[in-house]
């Protein structure tokens, strides 16, 4: 049970409406639809996640997956399974990135880097420096700035679900 009931559709506004319209319906996007105002760009971003980035599919659901672990979000981690696992990532790293074992020296060099530098976004302020150097030294810098957005938009949609309780089920 989600703790805020979803708005009643007939009180949004009519431009909301008729974008909610074309997008598929869910507790998420019911929940976001509260924040009329912010509901069409924030949604819109997630949706970019997955057409326009030059950061790679399995960078993206490595941070995604890990903003899941770190922000103990059930909803992200169980939808990204299936684009995860598209993106090369085995059941194996995706339950290691559930245990927050994020040192594990059987991970690629790589991933463990993308693994780290989105657990360290989460938890502080500012990534330090050697962790940094490390992704600078296989990152593009429009990578790099797309990985600080995806693991902040995950940060931001994670707490709508996590802190409204929307269960997983709704937009399986």
């Amino acid at each position: 049970m989600t703790r805020l009931p979803a708005p009643d559709p007939d009180t949004l506004p009519a431009d909301v409406r008729r974008f909610l319209a074309v997008v598929p319906p869910s507790g998420m996007v019911r929940m976001a639809s509260h924040a009329v105002a912010t509901v069409q760009p924030f949604l819109q971003l997630g949706l970019l996640q997955f057409e326009v980035l030059a950061l790679p599919d399995r960078y993206r659901e490595l941070a995604t997956l890990t903003v899941a672990a770190c922000t103990e979000c059930e909803f992200t981690a169980g939808q990204h399974v299936p684009m995860s696992a598209q993106a090369g990532i085995t059941d194996e790293l995706r339950a290691a990135i559930a245990r927050k074992d994020f040192d594990n020296p059987g991970l690629d060099a790589r991933d463990q880097v993308i693994i780290q530098f989105a657990s360290e976004l989460v938890a502080r302020p500012r990534v330090g420096d050697e962790l940094f150097g490390r992704a600078r030294a296989f990152l593009t810098d429009r990578e790099l700035v797309e990985l600080i957005q995806v693991c902040a938009f995950y940060l931001a949609f994670n707490r709508i679900a996590t802190t409204l309780d929307v269960p997983a089920e709704d937009d399986a």
